[in-house]
């Protein structure tokens, strides 16, 4: 599945980046804890994963907290003001109730949520919640005390190992030898916020204390925890437990803090909960051809010739695409602003319609980028998931203009079929594990 497109919100006067995912039956909204930033957190395919999970059975809602990631880099926020965004943003995308996944910092809003707005909360989910972070004499569970919080958090300090992902260490223990996830964290970190807003931001969240909340919750809950989460104590969760009437409580073995990193166990008790079933349906598996394509300086040309006419030469861009795509059996999948996504059953057949494709939109005085890749794919409906996907889409980003661009597992499965190619040498893909050798169809 490509990125989903970003939106924004007004709270009063300040815009919130939002993205939505799926549409099934229900709204989830799923409230982050730490940092954001919805493009680097869906370059990270365990996230995007976790998302596409979560949209087989809901509408999935994720957006950036104010002051961080694509929303207005203002102060942090008190509790209230962030309520006040979650309710803006259901709003923008028409949602009366929705779901609250609260997650690590985001539990202790989405618990003031649901106290504060029943009517408007079907559901809440915790996962890693705290209840309260300063350790104190009638809260032994906490993360540290005052004293240890603030020798910690010496700005001077936290500016030597920003964007160095040292957060895995906390968030994802049993991960923290990854140096693929590590730097991808390190990315997120330098792309939520800077240094000081990250500190005003961990200065807020110390100060959260949620126990006088909690018994005025009557929503359906399910907490989850696992028993050695390193950041959040589990002996949070037990408490939340004993004090939201009616929650259900599950305890799962490990250390890792965030739901998204080796999390099918979480999965399977979030989808019971919320649909009573703890098996999703087997999505259907295919071998598949993903083609990606892009106008060229799009941008600029639509600046240059003004809405209508760039209107009526993307309807025409449409037209001469789908013509070629049905000339080689493509089928199209998504048309998101100016590219197409297309899959086809054949190798050979997806790089001559691409080949077709570029010289076409020549016509109207139009360069595109075209990206192919071989692999498979779950067919979820009239949608297509998975790392293929994601690799066919950064193939493309690489190619240039009026380029093809292909991975070698394309060029490898048409041998025999007559097409040349020129080796464009070895490259990381964004968000991709490991190197690729990509080549240019001549």
């Amino acid at each position: 599945m490509s990125a989903p497109p970003i939106r924004y919100a007004a709270s009063g006067d300040i815009h919130v980046a939002y993205c939505t995912l799926g549409d099934g039956p229900l709204d989830l909204v799923l409230v982050h804890g730490a940092l954001t930033n919805l493009e680097v957190l869906w370059d990270i395919p365990e996230y995007s994963s976790y998302c596409e999970q979560l949209a087989s059975f809901s509408r999935v809602i994720c957006f950036d907290k104010r002051g961080m990631g694509l929303s207005d880099r203002v102060r942090v926020g008190t509790l209230e003001e962030r309520m006040d965004d979650i309710r803006a943003i259901m709003d923008a995308v028409g949602s009366r109730s929705a779901v609250l996944k609260g997650v690590s910092e985001g539990g202790p809003l989405s618990m003031l949520f649901a106290a504060t707005y029943p009517r408007r909360a079907q559901a809440l989910v915790l996962c890693g919640a705290e209840v309260k972070e300063e350790t104190t004499e009638d809260w032994p569970w906490g993360e540290a005390t005052r004293q240890e919080f603030e020798g910690y958090l010496v700005i001077e300090d936290v500016v030597k190992w920003w964007g160095q992902g040292r957060i895995l260490d906390a968030v994802a223990p049993s991960w923290s030898g990854d140096e693929r996830l590590r730097k991808l964290f390190g990315r997120l970190q330098v792309q939520a916020a800077s240094p000081h807003d990250a500190v005003a931001f961990m200065r807020m969240a110390f100060e959260i204390d949620v126990r006088h909340v909690v018994t005025a919750i009557n929503t359906p809950t399910l907490i989850v925890h696992r028993v050695d989460d390193k950041v959040c104590h589990v002996e949070n969760a037990r408490w939340l437990a004993r004090n939201i009437d009616g929650s259900r409580y599950v305890e799962l073995p490990g250390d890792t803090h965030i739901p998204w990193i080796d999390g099918d166990d979480i999965m399977e008790e979030v989808r019971e909960f919320l649909t009573g079933v703890r098996e999703p349906a087997e999505p259907e598996r295919v071998l598949a051809t993903v083609l990606f394509t892009d106008i060229v300086g799009s941008t600029e040309r639509a600046r240059e010739l003004g809405d209508r006419r760039w209107r009526d030469l993307i309807e025409r861009h449409h037209e001469l695409v789908r013509r070629d795509l049905a000339r080689y059996r493509g089928r199209e999948i998504d048309t998101a602003g100016d590219g197409f996504l297309a899959t086809f059953d054949g190798p050979a057949r997806a790089i001559r319609s691409a080949k077709a494709i570029v010289e076409s939109v020549r016509t109207l005085g139009l360069e595109i980028r075209a990206g192919l890749h071989t692999g498979e794919v779950e067919l979820a409906g009239d949608a297509v998931r998975g790392i293929a996907v994601h690799t066919g889409a950064r193939v493309a980003s690489a190619a240039a203009p009026s380029e093809v661009l292909v991975s070698q597992t394309v060029k490898d499965l048409v041998a025999g079929a007559g097409i040349d190619f020129e080796d464009r040498g070895t490259r990381e893909l964004k968000g991709v594990p490991g190197e690729w050798r990509l080549y240019a169809v001549r």
